[in-house]
């Protein structure tokens, strides 16, 4: 099953974090395959922001690192580990790749994000999982799900591109970089329909690869003392 065949997935993209500090852009195809990058670092050289919304599929931190060893201003948004050294290591092992990670507790995090954007950065978001802020109820696999939708606010408020993105690991152990065409957004635009849509590419994402989705997330679970609407 998907769940049983995820553990070893888990355990390899474990061992790779160990290995990440080495991976360099001049390994070139021997450790990983892109695939619409050329695009969304085209609009950034442009000077326009583009926010990669992606999915706890495949090795997450690889597509990170992946990513600011394209050599453009490059940050995520996360949420502070329990572990404080692992905390730092990861913390460590992005900014290794020139990506800098954004505390979402953070009081200055809100102003710091709209920044990157503003002067043509990439700002990450993981907006697959179930976390104690605003939300909203969409469509994942036939069920509603309670979703980020701090994201798509800030995109569209910014008028900002949306990429969403995934990497995979393929047959023979290289990853998969793939950034789907950006989407402009709009002021006028429904910060709802685009989490429903982004939500849609991550479920047709793990039905492509299903062993490759972190599926211990509680997902579906309600947080009624939180701000979650009906979609």
């Amino acid at each position: 099953t998907p769940i049983r065949a995820m553990f070893p997935q888990f355990g390899m993209s474990s061992f790779e974090i160990a290995w990440l500090p080495n991976l360099k852009k001049e390994r070139g195809t021997n450790t990983t395959v892109f695939e619409g990058a050329e695009t969304v670092m085209a609009h950034i050289d442009a000077g326009r922001g583009v926010i990669i919304f992606t999915a706890h599929c495949g090795n997450w931190e690889w597509l990170a690192c992946g990513t600011g060893l394209w050599g453009r201003p490059t940050s995520v948004l996360q949420r502070e580990r329990d572990q404080p050294e692992l905390n730092r290591y990861i913390t460590d092992l992005r900014a290794n790749a020139g990506v800098h990670s954004i505390d979402r507790g953070s009081p200055s995090s809100a102003r710091e994000m709209m920044r990157i954007i503003r002067h043509g950065g990439i700002l990450a978001f993981l907006v697959d999982q179930n976390l104690r802020t605003e939300s909203v109820k969409v469509p994942f696999f036939g069920r509603p799900a309670p979703t980020p939708i701090g994201p798509a606010k800030l995109a569209i408020r910014a008028e900002a591109l949306v990429s969403v993105t995934f990497t995979e690991r393929l047959p023979d152990g290289r990853h998969l970089i793939r950034y789907l065409q950006p989407i402009a957004c709009k002021r006028s635009d429904d910060p709802v329909a685009l989490v429903a849509h982004a939500t849609r590419l991550i479920e047709e994402q793990i039905r492509r690869v299903p062993e490759q989705w972190a599926w211990m997330h509680e997902r579906w679970k309600e947080r009624p003392q939180w701000d979650v609407s009906e979609s």
